[in-house]
This record gives C-alpha cells, sequence and structure tokens, in this order.
C-alpha cells in the first residue's frame, strides 16, 4: 500500500473538497487536445459572424430611415421656396434661392460683413454702372424700409432690385463670407497706447499747460507728450528749434504760430534722435535736410505725421505737419463758400470736362478745398485719380498715386501714365512747369475734368501765369472752366466773442468796400446796423479768441470775353480783374467783410490775411 501511495503522490493527485466538506474523486491535470480548441474557435467566429449581420441590418434600416427623412425636409423645404416665391410676386420683390450659387468675393464685401449679420441682408450681383441685386432674409421683410436708409453710401446713387430668400438660402449664403482671406495689414507706423495719450492728453489743456507738464518726463514721454498737445490744441504744424538758449516747442494754431515752452538743451540730442526713428531717417545726417512720415493710431482717428528736418547754427529744426484723417470729410457747405460761389463751383464741376484752378499761397487751404470737391463727386460711376506730392489724406474710393522725384516718377510723367487709365475725373497736386500743364490742359480738352493748384496771390493772376510758363493760348482758352483764388481766416470763439465798434477810418474802409460789391450782393449788408464782434479769449480757444477756420473765395468762370484777351496775347491781371469784376466778381477781402458782418470773423483777422 505505501508503494502505491508513493506513486499517487510522484503523479500529483489532488483531493477536492465538495461544498459538503467531503473529499470528491481524485482528478487529474491533463492537457486539452488541438483539435478542441480549433472547433471551439469555429464556432465562436460563427456567432461573431452572426451578430456582424444582425449590426448590419440595423444599420441599414437606420441609414434608410435617415435618407427618408432628408427627402422629406427637401420635399418641405422646396414647398416653402415656392410659398416664400408667391409672396415675393405679391410685394414686388425678386425670389432667389441662394443654396449652390457662388458670390464673387468683391460683391460680397460691397456690404460690410457687420452690416450683413446685423441685418440679414447680401449683395449677391453687382455691376458698377448697372443694376445691384441684394437679398433680404424672410425673416427681416417687415424691416426692408429701415434696411434701406441704413445701406452704405455708395449704394445710394445706384439702381437696387430687392430679392427675398429664406432663412436657410440667406445662411447658405452668407456662409461665403467664411472663405473671403482675412488679410491683416502691417500696421505702419508707431502705435501711441490709448491708456498713454489719453494721460497726457488730459493732463495738457491749454497752451500754457505744456510748460509745466514737460519737466522731469522721459524722452519718450517728452515726444508723446509734444505730440498729444498738438492734437489736443488742434494745432496743424509743431515746430521744434534749436537756439543758443534751448530748444523752443512751437504750435500753428489757425494759421498763428505760438510759443509754448523752452526745453532744456541737454535733451536735444536724444530727442532729435527718437523723431528721427520715428520717422525712419538717418540718424548719423546732420548736414543735410530730410524728410519723412509717420503715422499714430489713436482709439477713433488715425493721424499722418509728416515730418521735415533742417540744419541750422545750433541744430537741427524739425517742423511735424499734422493731418488728421477727420479732415477728408469736409463738405461743401464748410469751406466757407458764399450761396454765389457755392452756385457756381457746383456748375463747374458737374460739367465733363474742363479744369478748375484754385489759387493761393501755401497753407490757404487750397488742398482741402480739392479734396472736398472730390468727395463730392466721389461714387460707383466716377473713376477719379490723383497725382500728388505728397499724399495728405487717403480717400476711400479714388486711386492716389505720389511722385517720386528720386526714382524719376515727377507730376509730368504721372499725369501721362494718369490719362491712359481710363480716368473721369483727375486732381494734379501742383501746376509746377509746362509739361505738366500741357498734359492737364489736353487732359481738360478729351472729356477729363480735371483739377490743380497755382500759386498766384489772386484769381486773375493764374492767366498771366499759365502764360508765363509757355502754356498755349490756344488750349488755355477752351481747356480753363474756372479759376478760384482763397485764404483762410480764423473764426472768432462762440464762447467769448465780444460786440465792438469799429474805429472811424476802419469803418470807412469797409463801407468803400462793400460799396464796390455787386449790387445783388450789396444789398445784403448795411454797415449802419450791422453788429461786428471782435475776439476776447477763454479756456475753449486756450485765451485766443479764436477758433478754428473758415475759407473766403474769390472767382470767375470762364467767358468769351476772358477768352479773347487770352487769344489775343495782350494779358495782364489788370484786365481779367477788371472783366470778372464786370461779370459779377467781389474779391477775397470783400468775402471776408460779408463774414464779419455775419458774426463769423473779426474786421481785423479779415484785414490781417488779405493786406
Amino acid at each position: 500500500m505505501s508503494s502505491i501511495d508513493d506513486l499517487l503522490q510522484n503523479n500529483s493527485v489532488n483531493d477536492v473538497s465538495t461544498d459538503d466538506g467531503k473529499k470528491s474523486d481524485t482528478v487529474l491535470s491533463v492537457p486539452v487536445k488541438k483539435e478542441e480548441k480549433e472547433e471551439n474557435n469555429v464556432e465562436e467566429k460563427k456567432e461573431q459572424k452572426v451578430e456582424e449581420k444582425k449590426d448590419g441590418l440595423e444599420g441599414h434600416f437606420s441609414s434608410a430611415e435617415e435618407k427618408l427623412d432628408e427627402k422629406i425636409n427637401i420635399m418641405k423645404g422646396k414647398k416653402h421656396e415656392d410659398e416664400l416665391k408667391i409672396k415675393a410676386q405679391n410685394i414686388g420683390l425678386g425670389h432667389i434661392n441662394l443654396k449652390g450659387i457662388p458670390i464673387p468675393a468683391d460683391v460680397l464685401t460691397k456690404i460690410p460683413f457687420d452690416f450683413c449679420k446685423e441685418n440679414s441682408v447680401i449683395c449677391f450681383y453687382y455691376v458698377p454702372h448697372g443694376k445691384t441685386r441684394i437679398a433680404i432674409s424672410e425673416n427681416v421683410i417687415d424691416l426692408l424700409p429701415n434696411i434701406k436708409s441704413t445701406l452704405p453710401e455708395e449704394f445710394s446713387k445706384i439702381e437696387i432690385e430687392w430679392f427675398l430668400t429664406s432663412k436657410p438660402s440667406f445662411e447658405a449664403g452668407f456662409k461665403q463670407y467664411e472663405r473671403i482671406p482675412k488679410i491683416k495689414e502691417p500696421v505702419r507706423g508707431v502705435e501711441i497706447n490709448v491708456e498713454d495719450f489719453e494721460s497726457m492728453s488730459n493732463q495738457v489743456n491749454s497752451l500754457q499747460d505744456i510748460k509745466e507738464k514737460i519737466k522731469g518726463v522721459s524722452v519718450t514721454e517728452l515726444v508723446t507728450l509734444i505730440v498729444a498737445a498738438g492734437i489736443k490744441t488742434e494745432a496743424s504744424d509743431i515746430h521744434i528749434e534749436a537756439e543758443v538758449d534751448g530748444i523752443k516747442l512751437r504750435y500753428r494754431i489757425d494759421g498763428v504760430l505760438h510759443t509754448a515752452a523752452v526745453i532744456d538743451k541737454d535733451m536735444w540730442q536724444q530727442m532729435i534722435s527718437r523723431i528721427k526713428l520715428l520717422a525712419e531717417l538717418k540718424l548719423n545726417i546732420t548736414s543735410k535736410p530730410q524728410d519723412g512720415r509717420f503715422s499714430i493710431f489713436l482709439t477713433d482717428d488715425k493721424l499722418d505725421v509728416r515730418l521735415s528736418t533742417l540744419p541750422t547754427a545750433y541744430g537741427e529744426s524739425v517742423v511735424m505737419r499734422l493731418l488728421r484723417s477727420k479732415s477728408i470729410g469736409l463738405k461743401f457747405s464748410d469751406l466757407g463758400l458764399t450761396d454765389k460761389w457755392m452756385r457756381m463751383l457746383t456748375k463747374q464741376i458737374k460739367r465733363p470736362n474742363g479744369m478748375i484752378i484754385t489759387t493761393g499761397p501755401t497753407g490757404s487751404g487750397k488742398t482741402t478745398t480739392l479734396y472736398a470737391v472730390l468727395n463730392e463727386l466721389n461714387s460707383s460711376e466716377t473713376k477719379i485719380i490723383t497725382v500728388e506730392d505728397p499724399i495728405e489724406y487717403e480717400l476711400k474710393g479714388v486711386n492716389q498715386s505720389q511722385v517720386d522725384a528720386k526714382r524719376g516718377y515727377t507730376f509730368d510723367k504721372g499725369l501721362r501714365s494718369i490719362v491712359r487709365q481710363d480716368p473721369d475725373i483727375i486732381m494734379v497736386g501742383e501746376m509746377r512747369d509746362l509739361e505738366t500743364v500741357d498734359i492737364a490742359l489736353n487732359a481738360a480738352l478729351t472729356g477729363h475734368l480735371v483739377l490743380s493748384t497755382l500759386h498766384t496771390n489772386d484769381a486773375a493772376g493764374a492767366v498771366p501765369r499759365f502764360l508765363a510758363m509757355g502754356a498755349k493760348p490756344y488750349l488755355l482758352a477752351p481747356a480753363l472752366n474756372l479759376v478760384m483764388a482763397q485764404r483762410l481766416i480764423r473764426k472768432l470763439c462762440e464762447k467769448c466773442k465780444k460786440p465792438t465798434e469799429l474805429k472811424p477810418e476802419i469803418e470807412e474802409k469797409v463801407k468803400q468796400l462793400v460799396d464796390n460789391l455787386p449790387e445783388e450782393d450789396k444789398q445784403k449788408i448795411d454797415i449802419s446796423q450791422t453788429q461786428f464782434y471782435t475776439s476776447a479769449g477763454c479756456s475753449e480757444c486756450n485765451d485766443l479768441g479764436y477758433k478754428g477756420r473758415i475759407g473766403i473765395f474769390e472767382m470767375f468762370e470762364m467767358t468769351p470775353e476772358i477768352a479773347q484777351v487770352i487769344l489775343s496775347n495782350e494779358v495782364s491781371e489788370y484786365k481779367i480783374r477788371d472783366i470778372a469784376k464786370k461779370d459779377g466778381m467781389f474779391a477775397m477781402v470783400q468775402d471776408g467783410i460779408i463774414k464779419a458782418a455775419q458774426g463769423v470773423t473779426s474786421i481785423e483777422e479779415v484785414f490781417r490775411m488779405t493786406e
């Protein structure tokens, strides 16, 4: 028995206990055969295939349901579009389904993204000289009258066809904005932090404040403060001049220079370096003039600063011209034109061809007047091209070109190229030489309206000036439509102007000028009953008594008599002036007296600018 027990133990026999604690039969650990494993795998695969077939059938039925739902939705959509088409016909609109219709990016962007999103309208067809088609979503159709009145200004001068579209259709069209590339324009110039600018601006309320605030600030802060003060005081130019005792800081406000402060000369080198860096000028060149520009991006405006340096005995003189973008929004009504001049100028700018010239010294507002004319003429049906030196303001919708003498791009070359660009209106910054004059006159005679400037003291002097430059009389006489001269005079501050009595000699002079007015204009002024005003000074106007400027003008149209004088080769300024006066022209000084009689300016200011 013991031998049997030993054998069993050696073959690893295990006793397995049952639940009742009794030992069961002995079980041997015997390995499973390979054939049995394969049979088990086959069975599992069969079961798996059965399950997959079940899932496939369920997926098939689910897909069929989805397709059915999709077809039902398509049918519903088609039915809704048919109903919408009938509704559109009933209210006098067209109908459009924008699904699947590609809209060109340049057409889509005729209406800005934000306006499109807010008002649920979309431009899907645009022809510059034809009809424009705009779709409006069905959910805002009741707001159509209001939407029409708030469309971008360029749509006010073109014919529009309106189309009704469903909400899903509008959303399909609106999605096409997503494919328009988002181009981020590189920032040109220097950005002044809004908080810093406002902080500097709040510290300066008048010219007197600048002197105290410049003490103890860094060079970077000083330059920012100087420019911020220029904006706050509405200066047109900032003059920084090195002198023997220090750096003089002056602001030109309404055409008159005012000294604001004298800066410590020890700061000069750092200060001029900072200014040159802003304008991208060469720091190491101090013996030659340099020109540059930089931009300052404000919260609601953009300020372009045109900068010029000039070597002087004690260092470089710096002048910064401040060009505000907002200034280009000037309208005809803001120029200061009398009713008579307004009618004359409006008549001439509506002509399809010819030349309009504005004259006056530098800083007399000639360019501003021309920009106001361009703003008046600017529309989607008109192509306007300018050649300027430099481009003072950027005009939306106008092709502006800047001359560059260093690269050989001059007024005459620019003008010659412009004529080949099929423009309707051409603006030439200045008539500087005979070649430019010849090209401009020929352009004016071949179907283009040409606007330009000339440096003469009055309107009558423009014709002799043209002839002195070498212009051909037989081109000048038929090409010239209108000549006007102008000056800018300061307006009295409305808050502090006060009544005044004219001195006897001044009153007599004013009476003579009024008596020489054309009869229709003379009747509007009664010197004995007119109250004149003078300047006083308050915090609103920096204690200057004046705030803002307005134009005074004289102008005449080309007439057969003036044309005959030009062709006779016996032209003189006096002859032209006498003929123009007979035709109703009055002088700038008389225009100024009319404005003084209206309380706009003072008699002293009128005589200061015209004598």
